[in-house]
This record gives structure tokens, C-alpha cells and sequence, in this order.
């Protein structure tokens, strides 16, 4: 069963896949919603409108050759010749930061590491507020949901003519690096080091769970343009 996300994330490289390379990013915004919304059945769209949170949704990082532009809809985030540019939602660190709080007060009770990494009781305390925060999609922050994306909240990296070297990538990096080695090297050694999640270096709403190869979904490509 796919997961809202990834049906989104589908359509959008779909639609991505077909759109006209002179494509603006106002262009994108509108077609993208376009298109998403109409995978949705009319009868779902007065509760998708209520809760943001059960609607298709995904971030997107897009580099367009023709304008000179990365446009960053969503939590992504990039490097352009080495300087670093995000997109965070509202909130997040906040989040992160209350779960960290919680997990260490776990522990100091008693509660293990791998009990934590296996049943995430932490990040439990945070859900309600995080429901919350999704309500404010595309009010507060971008994403892509069929819904309206507000253009202020779409961060524009414009270049010049020169040669650059730009990384974009999803937020699953912890720490972005010029390299895709590097970059998981430094994944590895969270895992390794605070596979919670919950120091000051790093914190973020959900740890590493045994099961899988990391906390969340990542994507890297490095292109020079």
C-alpha cells in the first residue's frame, strides 16, 4: 500500500517528467497543484480542505536550467558552491526539540536506548502538536498537496551565468556535504553516535529504528550548471 507521500511524490515526478523546460516557477506551482488535485475525488475535497493532514503531500527541490533557479517548495535543502540554503517547516526544531527533552527524561527513568529506537514513546508526546503544525500547510509553509502553494513561502536560489556546483537534496541528510559520500558517512556517524536523534549537534522529530537504514527519506544529486 503506497503511502500518501510517495503517491504524491509519484505524481509530482510525473508531472515534472512532462512540463515544458521554459516552465516558470509560477508555472510549476499552479500546474503541479493542478495536477494533484485531480487525483482527488470531489466528494474529498471539503475534508481535505478541513484536514490538511490526510491530503497527498510531498516537497520538492527543482532546478530549472533555462530561468537559472532552484526553487525549494517544502522541507528540502541544497548547497550552491559550497553555501547552504534550507527550507525548514515551522516549528520543526521546536518539535524536535520537545521530543529530545522527552527522550532524555525517559531514559533518565529508566528506559533503554533500543527500547526507545523500537517503540519511539517520545516522539508519541509529539504527534497531537505535530497534526497541528500540518494544518498550516501551504498557510504558513509550502508543500505540494493539491492545494494552493503561497509564493512566499517558496524559497528562490537565483544564479548567475557562472560555472556552479549545486547539491539538492531531501531533509533525510542530517548534515549536507559536497559529496554523496561524505554526506552518508556523516549519516553513519549520527546513527552511530545518537542513533535518537536527541543531541545538541542534531535533533530531529523520529529516531533511527533498528529496522531500517535510516531515520528518513533521502534524496542527493550534485550537478555542475
Amino acid at each position: 500500500m503506497r503511502s500518501n507521500g510517495r503517491y504524491a511524490m509519484q505524481l509530482t515526478a510525473r508531472y515534472i517528467s512532462h512540463m515544458p523546460k521554459t516552465t516558470t516557477c509560477e508555472q510549476f506551482l499552479t500546474g503541479v497543484t493542478a495536477y494533484i488535485r485531480k487525483h482527488y475525488k470531489k466528494s474529498m475535497l471539503q475534508r481535505l480542505t478541513d484536514h490538511p493532514e490526510d491530503r497527498l503531500t510531498c516537497s520538492a527541490i527543482i532546478f530549472s536550467r533555462v530561468c537559472r533557479e532552484i526553487w525549494m517548495v517544502g522541507d528540502c535543502q541544497c548547497l550552491v558552491g559550497g553555501e547552504y540554503y534550507d527550507n525548514p517547516k515551522p516549528y520543526e526544531a521546536q518539535l524536535a526539540a520537545l521530543r529530545a527533552e522527552e527522550a532524555k527524561r525517559q531514559l533518565a527513568e529508566g528506559k533503554t536506548i533500543d527500547e526507545l529506537l523500537r517503540n519511539d514513546t517520545a516522539r508519541q508526546v509529539i504527534i497531537a502538536q505535530m497534526i497541528d503544525t500540518m494544518r498550516q500547510q501551504n498557510v504558513t509553509y509550502s508543500v505540494i498537496d493539491g492545494f494552493h502553494i503561497p509564493r512566499e513561502h517558496v524559497r528562490i536560489i537565483t544564479l548567475d551565468f557562472r560555472p556552479w556546483q549545486i547539491v539538492l537534496a531531501s531533509d533525510g541528510y542530517p548534515f549536507l556535504c559536497p559529496t554523496l559520500a561524505e554526506s552518508e558517512q556523516r549519516l553513519q556517524h549520527q546513527r552511530a553516535t545518537d542513533p535518537l536523534n536527541i543531541s545538541p549537534e542534531f535533533q530531529a522529530t523520529k529516531a533511527f529504528h533498528p529496522d531500517f537504514n535510516s531515520f528518513d527519506d533521502r534524496t542527493y544529486i550534485r550537478l555542475d550548471v
